[in-house]
């Protein structure tokens, strides 16, 4: 029972995202407008997709992806449409790219350089340290002659 009941508010859900009069009149398109909804960030909300979002931009991007699939638009030529108006952002998971990859692995690079500054200062202070303690442990030739005289004495 409790199981049909969230099949119920699940598809009541569904329902409501979207106003009935801006679907497609073809339910294969509208399933596939959909499918392209979740993949599109809303750029009001920047954390929802355009298929959650009810921001009046996420709206007229709907519209118009409902347009380019009943023109019969591809994916990709439906994306790189939205890429070109909106830039790279609006997709929720974005293309590889060299400036994506520098994006993503800019971060590990600095956290490398960082380690390796501080591992260098490190090992540059301990072999200072070591060298410091060597030259306290000799005597100069005024300090060793005392200690030879009071040795004597």
């Amino acid at each position: 029972m409790k199981r049909l009941l969230a099949i119920a508010a699940a598809l009541l859900c569904m329902a409501a995202a979207g106003d009935p009069g801006d679907q497609l009149r073809n339910p294969v398109q509208e399933a596939h407008a959909r499918q392209l909804f979740r993949e599109i960030r809303c750029i009001v909300c920047q954390s929802e997709s355009i298929d959650e979002s009810d921001a009046d931009l996420a709206h007229d991007v709907r519209q118009l992806v409902r347009q380019d699939v009943a023109a019969g638009e591809t994916d990709a030529q439906i994306k790189a449409e939205l890429v070109r108006r909106y830039g790279e952002f609006i997709l929720l998971q974005p293309r590889f790219s060299l400036a994506n990859a520098v994006l993503w692995v800019t971060p590990f690079i600095i956290a490398v350089a960082g380690i390796a500054v501080i591992a260098f200062a490190s090992a540059g202070f301990r072999r200072k340290a070591r060298e410091s303690a060597k030259g306290a442990d000799e005597l100069s030739p005024a300090e060793a002659a005392r200690v030879r005289t009071l040795i004597e004495e």
